[in-house]
């Protein structure tokens, strides 16, 4: 099959693209990345041109809409059966109805909560297929913006990426200490972290300014962390503190129903965490009694007593822990969720995906080209069965100048495109 991923511009469903596309070709598919990143910093240097507020919308809108133009166009060339959006991808909703009209199937994967990034309204039912990590009344509020395909899909971890490390002394001293917390310095969790600072803590990630009690646990500045820094951090810290994020100060463990990457990234590193309770985590861990794969707390007041509990019991810390990443290897890998999100659009789809030529390239040509095919096929690592088709995108996923064969190849894709077209006529 094959699947084009459409990355977001910048933010937190960034990286997720990104093991999307990696855990896609784990499983065998074909799989092109619209790299929307790489033109981040044009999108920001718009800011730079010193316009009024209304024009600057305008500039950034149109900037946006030349980045789904590009999608249409990768579209068009790679020929997926199909698009995976991850969340605020730049897909516009003209876009979206392109896409459908050619019968191209599409798919948003939305890792925010529908609550705080309301967005969703506006796209949702331009979507073929919508994959959430919440439940209940987001079910029935996207129906009723006529988003009938709706699939829970929660969070995962990537266990390639996220293990278990041996770290240097360096890193360990570097990125180690009994507690830490990495992420945003959300307001609940300004407040909530305050009671930790008499424990050895690192404060990791953005957003931390302007508390001079948590200024000196702040590591790197407040600069943001890279994936690969996370994982190390994870390895290092004895207790890794998991309180999920809220916009209100006023309530501390929000209760609330989503459960965030973090948790499914901390097990997979087989290391130890302390995470408040979320409404869908029983679905997804055992949370309590003896083979509990978590550590949670449902009220503020249980937290600090807790760290100075699994400080102490080395033991039980990583008994958790150990069964915490069986848990995350065995259900809550980003292969499995691709898995049941293709699953998901076959169910729905009938006659998806449609069966492409699977003829090998050499087939029917004379000796002389065949054997200049087959090089070619070795040459870009690919095996003699693969089909022409295939054969054209190996081919322009190349960089530098193409070689004569090269060329040829996609001037007879170009000219069987233009055929067929004609004929269609």
């Amino acid at each position: 099959m094959r699947v084009l991923v459409v990355l977001p511009l910048y933010g937190g469903s960034l990286p997720v693209g990104r093991y999307c596309a990696s855990a896609l070709t784990g499983l065998g598919h074909l799989v092109e990345v619209f790299e929307a990143p790489e033109f981040y910093a044009s999108y920001q240097a718009l800011k730079g041109l010193r316009v009024t507020s209304d024009r600057l919308q305008y500039l950034e809108n149109s900037y946006l809409q030349v980045l789904s133009q590009a999608v249409l166009a990768k579209t068009e060339t790679f020929e997926p059966d199909c698009v995976l959006a991850l969340a605020q991808a730049p897909l516009s909703i003209q876009s979206l109805k392109r896409l459908r009209r050619d019968g191209v199937a599409t798919a948003m994967w939305f890792v925010e909560d529908y609550r705080l990034f309301t967005y969703w309204q506006a796209f949702a039912p331009y979507y073929d297929y919508f994959a959430v990590i919440q439940k209940g009344a987001f079910f029935d509020a996207l129906r009723q913006v006529g988003q009938e395909n709706v699939l829970y899909l929660p969070m995962a971890a990537d266990p390639e990426f996220h293990r278990r490390l041996e770290l240097s002394a360096v890193d360990r001293r570097r990125f180690g200490s009994a507690v830490s917390f990495m992420g945003a310095g959300y307001p609940n969790r300004r407040m909530a972290f305050r009671d930790l600072t008499r424990f050895d803590f690192k404060l990791w990630g953005t957003d931390w300014e302007g508390d001079p009690i948590l200024a000196p646990h702040v590591q790197m500045g407040g600069a943001r962390v890279s994936s690969e820094d996370c994982v190390r951090i994870y390895n290092a810290t004895t207790v890794n503190i998991n309180l999920h994020s809220s916009i209100q100060a006023r309530e501390l463990v929000t209760g609330g129903d989503f459960v965030n990457p973090r948790t499914f990234e901390v097990a997979a590193s087989g290391a130890f965490q302390l995470v408040d309770r979320r409404g869908l985590m029983g679905e997804l861990f055992v949370t309590d009694g003896p083979e509990a794969e978590l550590a949670v707390f449902d009220r503020m007041e249980e937290l600090a007593p807790l760290v100075e509990r699994y400080l102490a019991s080395p033991e039980e810390r990583i008994a958790i822990a150990k069964r915490g990443q069986a848990r995350v290897l065995a259900d809550h890998t980003y292969s499995a969720r691709m898995r049941d999100l293709l699953d998901f659009i076959a169910t729905r789809r009938p006659g998806w995906p449609k069966v492409r030529d699977m003829a090998p390239a050499v087939s029917g040509l004379p000796p002389e080209l065949a054997a200049e095919i087959t090089a070619l096929l070795e040459r870009l690592g690919l095996p003699s069965s693969t089909g022409f088709d295939d054969l054209v995108w190996a081919v322009r996923q190349q960089q530098g100048s193409l070689e004569g064969l090269d060329a040829a190849v996609l001037f007879l894709d170009e000219w069987r495109k233009l055929y067929a077209k004609k004929a269609q006529a």
